[in-house]
């Protein structure tokens, strides 16, 4: 599933990401890796949401949150 498909309060772990090359290496500085998890704080529409990675929260777009694939990561965050 993509990130923008998580409910709010699910936990989830990153398996890859398709993006711009420049973006993708700004989230990995950012802390989101392959195994990383993320939780889901709040959804502002569709796709957009507030997660929380490494203790920060981070907002994300539509065109970011849909090309992130996770795995649920079995439970709320």
């Amino acid at each position: 599933m993509y990130l923008k498909d998580a409910q709010v309060g699910e936990a989830c772990i990153v398996e890859s990401m398709d993006l711009p090359f420049e973006l993708e290496r700004r989230l990995e500085a950012l802390g989101m890796t392959t195994g990383t998890q993320v939780n889901v704080i709040a959804r502002k529409g569709r796709g957009i949401m507030i997660i929380k990675l490494r203790g920060t929260r981070f907002a994300l777009g539509y065109n970011i949150t849909g090309n992130i694939s996770v795995k649920g990561g079995g439970g709320r965050g």
